[in-house]
């Protein structure tokens, strides 16, 4: 059981991030020479992609979420008494 949703966007930002730091930590160590310019393209490129994928799934969450509800009549969550119902109206 999952304690909490999957969200794509923060995957993705993550996985960007890790490879800039690795990246760093590369040249930092000796085993590459990486230019200063090579970070920010990289960085700002994973946060936009990650930016994209979150929106992406936030709509086709809410797209899912729309098409799945079951029509009650009420707009009130499960569990909602008569006062909490909007078509209960004395």
């Amino acid at each position: 059981m999952l304690r909490h949703e999957f969200q794509p966007g923060r995957l993705v930002a993550g996985a960007f991030l890790i490879t800039a730091g690795v990246v760093y930590a590369g040249d930092a160590g000796g085993l590459w020479e990486a230019p200063w310019f090579v970070l920010i393209p990289l960085v700002v490129g994973g946060l936009c992609l990650a930016g994209a994928t979150a929106t992406v799934t936030r709509g086709v969450r809410r797209r899912h979420r729309t098409v799945n509800r079951p029509v009650t009549g009420t707009t009130a969550g499960p569990g909602a008494g008569p006062a909490d119902r909007t078509d209960a109206r004395d």
